[in-house]
C-alpha cells in the first residue's frame, strides 16, 4: 500500500517486458541520473517533463511571433495615422496662408504658387503640395510635367467645404493625401490644396524598427526556452521520468487506494504537518475540510492521537479513543534514501470494541451521574435549592427538561398532604421557551396522568410517546398539545419518596434525542431521584427544625426595650445564614436610675443553642434583680452553665453547651461611671463625644462553664454623649478573617458613624463586616446621658434620732422646688422609716440621696451589710411595720450592697 502513495516510494505498474530503466534509475536516486540521459528524456517527449518542455517552447514561440506581428502592425498604423495628420495639417496651413487666394486669382497662378509649394514641401517633409482649381487642374506639383493635368483623388468633400484624407495610388505611387478647400472671404471655394506622403516614406519607420523588434523577440524566446528547460528538468526529477500514461495509471491506483479502502490513511511529514488524508481518515477523525497542510496538533484531535501522529514513532495496533470510536492505529516511517522523511499511519475502526466501548461509556456516564448526585445534590439545607440541584444535574446529561413538583407543606417543613396541590419548585431545560408549567405554578395532577399515577402508586411511570398517551393529555388538553407540537416526545415520572412519605414527583422530558426513553433509563431515573429524595427530606426536616428554632428564639429575645432615661439605645439582631444561633442581648433597668447592658453568645445553632440562650437570659434577669456587681453576676452565670453541662451529659443523646460567652455592663447616670465584666466575650467599643474610637481594656475572663478562675471588672468614666458599643463575635470574626482584622474594620466603621445610636448601627451593618455571616450578630449602641446636679439631692444623717425630722424637712423643701408637693407626705414617711431603720440597725456613716428621674428615688446608705426583711407584725408587736409601709407606699423597693455597706432604696412614680 505504501508504495502506491506517490511521494512515499511510488511503484508504477509497468507493462510486462517494458524497459525497467526509469524505475531502476529512480530507485538508484535522482542525483545519479546522467545529464545527457535527462536531456534526451526531455527532448524525446515521452515523459511528462519532455511534453511540458515542448509545450512551453511552442507556446512561447507563438506568443513571440504574435507579439512581433502585433508590434509591426501597431507601428505601421501609428505611422499612417501620423501621415494623415501631417498631410492634413500641411494642406490646411498652405490653403490658409496669406497670398494663396490672390495667387489663385492671378493670371499665372503657377508662377506664384509653384515656388511657395516646393519651399513648403521641403520644410514640412511631405512628398508633394498640389494647388489646383475647383476642376482639379494642378497649378503646382513636385514634377513640373504634371502641372496642368487633372489631380488624382476625391474632390467632392473639399468642393463642399470639408477637408478629406485618403489613401490612394496617385501619379507618384501609393500615398496618403489630404485635400482641403481654399475659401474666399465670402466662404466660396475658389481652389483646392492637397498635401501627401507616399507609402514608401510611411513604412520607413516600421522597417527601421523591425530588426530591433526581431532581436528582442529572439532574446525573449531564448530566455523562455532556458526557463522551460529548467522547469522541465525539475519536473523530470519530481516525476521520476514517468510518462503521461504511467502517471495516469499511478493516480488511478492512488485514488482507488485512498478512497476505496475502509481504512483511514494519513501521511505526515517530519515536521508534523498533515500532507494527505483519505476520506475514511476524515470520517474517523472528524478532520476539517482544510486539514491537509496544517499541523496535526492544531486539528482538534484528542491529545494521545495527535501526539502519536506528530511524533512519527512506529506503532502497531495502538488503540486510541477518538470521540465515540476506538481506533486501532498503525504507523511506519518513510525515512529512507531518496524519499522525503515522514510517516504513514493507517486507522481501523474496531466495530466490536466500539460497541463494547459504547456500553462501557454508557455505564460509566451513569455511574458518574449517580456519583455527582451524591456529592452535588443536598449541598444546602434548603428544599427549593436541593430540587434545583436535581434538575440542573439531570439536564442535559439525562434529559432535555426536568421538573420537580412538591407538596406545599414540604416547602415549609411539614409532612405532605396527598389531597393537597403541588407547587412547581424547580425547572431546568436546554431551552427557555418550553410550554411546561412555570416555577411557582400550583398543579393538581389528574389520576390518569403519569404524575398522578406515580403519586398514587409510588412507582415510576414511563410514557415513551407522549403523542400517543391520552392519559397524559387529559391533564391539560391545550398545554399538552403545545408540548407535543413543541417537540417534547417522551416522559419519565418518578415519585420523591422518603420512607413511607411521598414528597412530590420528578418529571424528565426528552426533546432533542429522537429515541424515546427506555427501561434502562427508567431504572437510572428511579435511582437518581431516590438519592435526591434523601437530600430533599433532610432539607425538609431542617426547615421544620429551623422554623421551630426561629419561633423559639424570637420568643426569647426582647421584643421591646424597657423605658429608662440613662441611655439612648439602638440595637440590631441578624440571624446566621446557616440557621438560628444562640446570640442574645438585653437592657435591664436597675435601682438608682442605673441601667445594665448585657450581650451573650451560645456556641452552635439550632434548638439546643436557642433553648440554652433563653435559660441564660432568664438567669441574667433574675440575677440582675439582686443588684449584683457585674463580676459576681457573671460568676453566677458561670456556675449555672457548669450545672447545665452536668445535667445534659447525664442524659443519653444530649450534648453539653460547647461554649458560651457574656459581657455585662452597668451604667450609673449620676456618677457617669460604667462597670464592665466579660467572660470570653469580645471587648466593648467606646466612641467618645469627639468621635475617637477605642476598645477599653476590660479583663477577659474565661468563657462560661469552665469555672475555677475569678472574673474582674473594669470601671470606665464616660462623658455625657459617649457611645458604648456591645456586640457578639459574629460581627468581627469568621472562618476567613482573624478577629484582629475584624476589630480594625469595626473601628474604621465606628469612626465615620453618625452621632445617633441608630446611625451608628446602620453604618456598622452597611460596612458589611461579614458579607455572608455564618454566625448570629447582636449589636447594641448606647449613648450615655447624665443626671444634672439639680436632679440629685444628698444629705448626711447624724447618728441621732432627732435627725429624722431634719431629713423630712429637707426633703419637703426639695420636693417643693421640684414641683412634687403631691409626693411630700409619702416621701417623708418612706424616708422616716428607712432612716430610722438605718439608725437603729445599721452603722454610720449614714446619708440620704433623692433622685428625680422617670421616678422619684429615695436611697438610704449605711455601713451595715445586714439586710432588712419584710414581715407581718402582730397586733401586740411594737415594731416591724416600717418596711411594710414602705412596700405599700413605693412602687418598688429593695436593697443594693456596696463594698462598704448597703443601700435601701424605694421608687415612687412621678405624678
Amino acid at each position: 500500500m505504501v508504495r502506491l502513495l506517490g511521494r512515499s516510494g511510488t511503484r508504477s505498474p509497468l507493462r510486462p517486458g517494458a524497459a525497467p530503466s526509469e524505475r531502476q534509475r529512480r530507485e538508484a536516486g535522482p542525483s545519479r541520473w546522467h545529464p545527457v540521459a535527462g536531456l534526451r528524456s526531455v527532448l524525446g517527449g515521452r515523459s511528462v517533463a519532455g511534453q511540458v518542455f515542448l509545450l512551453v517552447v511552442v507556446i512561447v514561440l507563438v506568443l513571440v511571433v504574435a507579439a512581433v506581428v502585433a508590434l509591426v502592425l501597431q507601428v505601421r498604423h501609428d505611422t499612417t495615422q501620423e501621415a494623415r495628420n501631417r498631410s492634413l495639417a500641411v494642406a490646411e496651413t498652405f490653403a490658409n496662408a496669406p497670398g494663396t487666394i490672390e495667387a489663385l486669382e492671378s493670371p499665372d497662378p503657377t508662377a506664384v504658387l509653384q515656388p511657395r509649394a516646393e519651399a513648403a514641401r521641403e520644410q514640412s517633409k511631405v512628398d508633394f503640395i498640389v494647388v489646383m482649381n475647383t476642376d482639379g487642374i494642378r497649378y503646382t506639383h513636385p514634377k513640373p510635367d504634371r502641372i496642368g493635368k487633372k489631380f488624382v483623388g476625391t474632390l467632392e468633400p473639399a468642393l463642399a467645404g470639408r477637408p478629406v484624407t485618403e489613401e490612394i495610388t496617385g501619379t507618384i505611387g501609393p500615398l496618403v493625401q489630404a485635400v482641403v478647400p481654399v475659401k474666399a472671404p465670402d466662404g466660396q471655394v475658389v481652389g483646392l490644396v492637397s498635401a501627401g506622403i507616399t507609402t514608401a516614406n510611411v513604412g520607413g519607420t516600421a522597417d527601421r524598427q523591425l530588426p530591433l523588434v526581431l532581436s528582442a523577440a529572439a532574446v525573449a524566446l531564448l530566455l523562455a526556452t532556458a526557463g522551460a528547460a529548467l522547469v522541465s528538468r525539475r519536473l523530470l526529477r519530481q516525476t521520476h521520468g514517468l510518462g503521461p500514461h504511467e502517471m495516469t495509471r499511478m493516480y488511478e491506483h492512488h485514488d482507488a487506494v485512498l478512497h476505496a479502502v475502509r481504512e483511514g490513511v494519513l501521511i505526515v511529514d517530519d515536521g508534523g504537518t498533515l500532507l494527505l488524508a483519505n476520506d475514511e481518515a476524515h470520517r474517523l477523525l472528524g478532520l476539517p475540510a482544510d486539514a491537509e497542510g496544517r499541523h496535526v496538533l492544531s486539528l482538534g484531535l484528542d491529545p494521545g492521537t495527535a501526539e502519536l501522529l506528530a511524533s512519527g514513532r512506529v506503532a502497531t495496533d495502538e488503540v486510541h479513543r477518538v470521540g465515540e470510536r476506538l481506533l486501532a492505529v498503525n504507523q511506519r516511517t518513510t525515512d529512507r534514501a531518496g524519499v522525503p522523511p515522514g510517516s504513514v499511519a493507517t486507522l481501523r475502526d474496531s466495530t466490536e470494541l466500539r460497541a463494547l466501548s459504547g456500553r462501557a461509556e454508557t455505564a460509566r456516564e451513569r455511574l458518574n451521574m449517580l456519583y455527582d448526585a451524591g456529592v452535588g445534590i443536598g449541598t444546602s439545607l434548603d428544599v427549593t435549592r436541593t430540587a434545583e440541584e436535581l434538575t440542573e444535574l439531570a439536564v442535559p446529561r439525562f434529559a432535555d427538561f426536568a421538573t420537580v413538583d412538591l407538596f406545599d407543606a414540604v416547602l415549609s417543613g411539614g409532612d405532605p398532604d396527598a389531597a393537597a396541590a403541588l407547587s412547581r419548585t424547580a425547572l431546568s431545560g436546554i431551552r427557555k421557551d418550553a410550554p411546561l408549567y412555570p416555577v411557582g405554578e400550583r398543579i393538581r395532577f389528574v389520576e390518569s396522568s403519569p404524575q398522578g399515577r406515580s403519586l398514587a402508586t409510588g412507582r415510576p411511570v414511563l410514557e415513551a410517546r407522549l403523542s400517543e398517551a391520552p392519559g397524559w393529555q387529559a391533564q391539560d388538553l391545550e398545554r399538552s398539545a403545545q408540548i407535543v407540537e413543541y417537540g417534547i416526545h417522551s416522559l419519565i415520572t418518578v415519585p420523591l419518596r422518603a420512607g413511607s412519605l411521598v414528597l412530590g414527583v420528578v418529571s424528565f422530558w426528552r426533546y432533542e434525542k429522537p429515541e424515546p426513553f427506555d427501561t434502562d433509563e427508567l431504572a437510572l431515573a428511579e435511582e437518581l431521584v431516590a438519592r435526591a429524595a434523601v437530600s430533599i427530606d433532610n432539607a425538609r426536616r431542617y426547615t421544620r427544625e429551623h422554623s421551630m428554632a426561629v419561633t423559639l428564639q424570637r420568643s426569647l429575645l426582647p421584643r421591646n426595650l424597657p423605658e429608662q432615661d440613662a441611655l439612648e439605645i439602638a440595637y440590631r439582631y441578624l440571624p446566621a445564614q446557616a440557621g438560628v444561633g444562640g446570640d442574645w442581648f438585653d437592657v435591664l433597668p436597675l435601682s438608682g436610675a442605673r441601667v445594665a447592658l448585657v450581650v451573650g453568645d451560645v456556641v452552635g445553632h439550632g434548638l439546643h443553642a436557642a433553648a440554652t440562650m433563653g435559660r441564660l437570659r432568664t438567669a441574667v434577669h433574675n440575677f440582675s434583680a439582686l443588684d449584683l456587681p457585674p463580676d459576681e453576676l457573671i460568676a453566677l452565670l458561670d456556675e449555672l452553665v457548669g450545672r447545665i453541662d452536668q445535667d445534659e451529659t447525664e442524659e443519653d443523646g444530649s450534648a453539653p453547651v460547647t461554649g458560651a460567652t457574656c459581657l455585662y455592663a452597668v451604667y450609673d447616670p449620676v456618677t457617669r461611671r460604667c462597670t464592665v465584666a466579660r467572660a470570653g466575650h469580645p471587648p466593648p467599643a467606646l466612641i467618645h463625644p469627639d468621635g475617637t474610637v477605642e476598645f477599653p481594656d476590660v479583663p477577659a475572663g474565661p468563657p462560661l462553664g469552665l469555672g475555677g478562675l475569678p472574673f474582674e471588672t473594669a470601671e470606665l468614666e464616660l462623658a455625657e454623649g459617649s457611645r458604648l458599643v456591645l456586640y457578639t463575635d459574629g460581627l468581627v470574626e469568621d472562618r476567613e478573617r482573624d478577629i484582629d482584622v475584624g476589630l480594625d474594620m469595626l473601628r474604621e466603621a465606628l469612626s465615620r458613624a453618625g452621632q445617633s445610636p441608630e446611625d451608628t448601627c446602620r453604618t456598622v451593618l452597611d460596612a458589611r463586616l461579614t458579607a455572608r455571616s455564618t454566625d448570629d450578630i447582636a449589636l447594641i449602641v448606647a449613648r450615655t446621658r447624665a443626671l444634672t446636679p439639680d436632679q440629685v439631692a444628698e444629705w448626711p444623717v447624724p447618728a441621732d434620732p432627732a435627725a429624722v425630722g431634719e431629713v423630712r424637712a429637707a426633703v419637703s423643701r426639695r420636693l417643693a422646688e421640684w414641683g412634687l408637693d403631691e409626693l411630700t407626705f409619702t416621701t417623708e414617711l418612706i424616708l422616716s422609716e428607712l432612716v430610722t431603720n438605718a439608725l437603729r440597725y445599721g452603722g454610720g456613716p449614714i446619708h440620704v440621696r433623692v433622685l428625680r428621674d422617670r421616678n422619684l428615688i429615695c436611697e438610704v446608705f449605711d455601713s451595715s451589710s445586714t439586710s432588712p426583711h419584710l414581715r407581718y407584725a402582730t397586733m401586740t408587736d411594737e415594731g416591724g411595720r416600717g418596711l411594710f409601709l414602705v412596700a405599700q407606699l413605693a412602687e418598688r423597693w429593695g436593697t443594693r450592697y456596696l463594698p462598704a455597706g448597703k443601700v435601701i432604696w424605694a421608687e415612687q412614680p412621678l405624678p
